[in-house]
């Protein structure tokens, strides 16, 4: 297979959600780089990815323009940090609606769309190395990632009849965002997410870019119900 032409996205279609951060934004640029038509949409654009009336107004209007996606990337999410006992119950009903009810609704909305139209499509999912690893004071993010590895499986599983597949992309700690603020401004942190990655150095936005660009490609046309993880090693080490 020709790599270049088999990464050669002109004319796909592209919903991501939560595409406005330093991580989203990368993915969007290098997905335009290979052509692809991307619509990022988040918060801040005025989106809420957890509501599906939002979620169909903009699938409305890429249909109305002719370019209903093929490809829908559940991206949106957030981290708050506390130890799991005094983790305040408002930060974690805001961390499941913006991580995982987010993910299940922007999907659940697109496969409707695919399957009453008898149409393929191709669902991804942002899920976590932490998915499975125990990491300090983010245990509510942990576990909506591991809930939304579960749940890619079941859309994999069940739409697979139609011709929908599911996929995740599984990043290790990636420098931006809150993990690069507390790798600059804590010491602690520092060293032990350091002593974490066999490749030591944080995990750069254009790796996890490269892996969605390949989940995305025909590349990957015969994976579903997969979670590639792309982390540099850090799922290899329990935390000491």
């Amino acid at each position: 297979m020709d790599t270049d032409a088999a990464l050669d996205l002109s004319g796909e279609s592209i919903l991501i959600t939560g595409g406005g951060g330093a991580l989203g934004q990368t993915i969007v640029d290098t997905l335009r780089a290979r052509g692809a038509l991307v619509e990022s949409v988040d918060l801040t654009t005025g989106v809420d990815a957890a509501d599906p009336a939002a979620i169909d107004g903009v699938l409305d209007r890429l249909t109305d323009e002719g370019r209903l996606p093929t490809i829908v990337m559940c991206h949106a999410g957030a981290v708050g940090t506390h130890p799991l006992i005094d983790y305040p119950l408002d930060g974690f009903d805001a961390l499941v609606r913006s991580n995982l009810r987010s993910a299940y609704v922007t999907a659940r909305q697109a496969a409707r769309r695919w399957t009453s139209g008898g149409m393929p499509g191709h669902l991804l999912f942002t899920t976590s190395w932490v998915a499975e690893h125990p990491w300090p004071e983010i245990g509510p993010y942990i576990a909506t990632k591991a809930a939304i590895t579960a749940m890619m499986r079941q859309f994999a599983l069940e739409l697979a009849p139609h011709g929908i597949r599911a996929n995740a992309i599984a990043p290790g700690i990636v420098g931006a965002g809150m993990a690069l603020h507390q790798w600059q401004t804590n010491d602690d942190y520092r060293r032990r997410a350091g002593s974490a990655i066999p490749l030591g150095a944080l995990q750069t936005t254009q790796s996890v870019a490269d892996a969605c660009l390949f989940l995305c490609s025909r590349m990957a046309s015969y994976m579903t119900g997969s979670v590639l993880t792309v982390d540099g090693g850090a799922s290899l080490r329990p935390m000491d």
